[in-house]
């Protein structure tokens, strides 16, 4: 055919023309019906921390989540084995020890009793160690797990597992999906608190409160009991209240227009979040301000106004979910009980770091119970896995007693919200090495707190990358015999 032929039928073919009919191309057209679907799609009055309604009726309606980062030693707070006890020293048996890796033991190591003595208390009955003397004064509060278990044995991977359903960084947190799921009763205040003590972050980090790929305004909020509440909530040097009132409503105009033209969820976010950090600037210094509380008030915690301490992050756990706010979480640095140093052996190290937590831990509870705040809160202590019932390896020789990281077994407690008091669940084998009844695995305990606020933990997700993403992931199973 004639080339100069070929190129003029070309220019007359229907896909050539609709291919060069600039704003009126089928291209164009379909892009402009997208734009005007995103737009009514778009919840621009929708407040996304405004109160919302959950699958079924909810015993919990706020969470406090005591997280004793470290992994605190089971065997001898809560789990008391007297076979152990009697091979004190004995070699490890093959059968639980050999092919398996431990974070700092190799070898054949030996068996370690514990050398706490254990006591029942409360009407149940519970048996616990001398180790926390203030929790046997809650012994009728307290719903203790024996039986859970994890996957990871390392610090990091473990803490993310048991807050975000995953070992690694990237999925949204337990308290996230609380208040994504629920939004918050105070809107002067941030849905999620995260509030951390000893002077060190958990080794998960920021994951442990962060939201990963829901919106970013149901992340937790950290906020310090010394200092300013939150960091850079301050007006800017030079910048009054009513300048800064100026500034956020330019801004939100502009982010509206890029939310109306876009449609993107995080534009709707970052408003919602510029106009609750200018209300957390009144908001928040008073409700931290623990001062203002009762001198036998701070005497019952510890607290002492003014410090960073876990005391004065649980007595500001309950003036924060006693203002509306959802989600608690407060993490406290010093559990890794290896025996490597005097702080952080069995005996004294113990006795030393459940002095300065059981005291305040014991107050909260009771203080919830006493404003009948207790039935609809949910309380939980825990770290993130066990110990081993043998000596670690590197302190084999030493005269301070330590265990290492173990994830088999472990215990955990809560308290209030849906769960009975008194009650125990679960044990594990004579030795301490495995479950022997009523394994809970973090999923199904990440179930049972989602059933607990409300949520059929199945049914709760979201969708990210053409996937609805939940926070059990594809396991889990609610633990009725918990729930009152």
């Amino acid at each position: 055919m004639n080339p100069v032929r070929h190129d003029q039928l070309q220019l007359t073919t229907r896909r050539t023309f609709l291919g060069n009919a600039g704003q009126f191309s089928l291209g164009a057209i379909a892009m402009h019906a997208l734009q005007q679907q995103g737009k009514a799609a778009l919840p621009q009055a929708e407040n996304p921390l405004a109160p919302r309604k959950s699958h079924h009726e909810a015993k919990a309606k706020r969470v406090i989540y005591l997280h004793m980062s470290g992994a605190p030693p089971h065997l001898d707070l809560f789990d008391y084995k007297p076979e152990l006890v009697k091979r004190e020293g004995q070699d490890c048996p093959d059968s639980v020890h050999k092919g398996r890796r431990f974070a700092f033991t190799s070898g054949v190591p030996k068996l370690m009793g514990t050398p706490r003595t254990f006591a029942r208390y409360g009407k149940g009955g519970l048996l616990m160690s001398d180790a926390c003397p203030n929790f046997h004064k809650i012994a009728d509060e307290m719903c203790l797990v024996r039986s859970m278990t994890t996957d990871q044995f390392n610090h990091a991977p473990a803490e993310l597992l048991l807050f975000t359903g995953h070992a690694r960084q990237g999925r949204p947190s337990m308290g996230s999906w609380a208040t994504y799921g629920l939004g918050t009763e105070n809107q002067d205040l941030p849905g999620f608190v995260s509030l951390i003590s000893s002077g060190t972050q958990p080794s998960g980090g920021q994951g442990c409160w962060g939201s990963g790929f829901i919106p970013s305004v149901y992340q937790g909020v950290q906020c310090r009991s010394k200092g300013d509440p939150v960091l850079f909530v301050s007006d800017p040097p030079g910048m009054n209240r009513d300048m800064r009132r100026k500034t956020l409503d330019t801004l939100q105009a502009l982010n509206q227009q890029q939310a109306e033209e876009f449609g993107h969820p995080e534009t709707v976010t970052r408003i919602a979040q510029y106009e609750l950090a200018f209300r957390m600037q009144t908001s928040v210094p008073e409700v931290m301000d623990i001062s203002k509380e009762p001198q036998n008030v701070l005497e019952a915690y510890g607290a002492k106004p003014g410090e960073a301490s876990f005391a004065n992050n649980c007595l500001l756990a309950r003036r924060l979910v006693e203002k509306g706010v959802r989600f608690v979480n407060l993490f406290d640095w010093g559990w890794d009980f290896h025996g490597t140093s005097a702080d952080s052996g069995i005996t004294d190290g113990l006795t030393k770091k459940m002095a300065a937590t059981d005291k305040p831990v014991s107050a909260l509870i009771k203080d919830l119970r006493q404003r009948g705040l207790l039935d609809d809160t949910l309380v939980i202590w825990g770290g993130e896995f066990g110990r081993t019932p043998f000596r670690e390896g590197r302190t084999a020789a030493s005269k301070i007693l330590g265990r290492d990281h173990y994830p088999d077994c472990f215990s955990i407690f809560m308290a209030g919200g849906g769960v009975k008091g008194g009650f125990d669940y679960g044990s594990t084998d004579e030795l301490g090495f495995s479950v022997a009844e009523n394994k809970v695995h973090v999923h199904d305990f990440q179930a049972t707190v989602m059933h607990l606020l409300g949520f059929d933990h199945e049914r709760f997700t979201y969708r990210f990358q053409g996937r609805d993403y939940r926070l059990t992931d594809v396991h889990g199973h609610v633990v009725k015999e918990l729930l009152v």
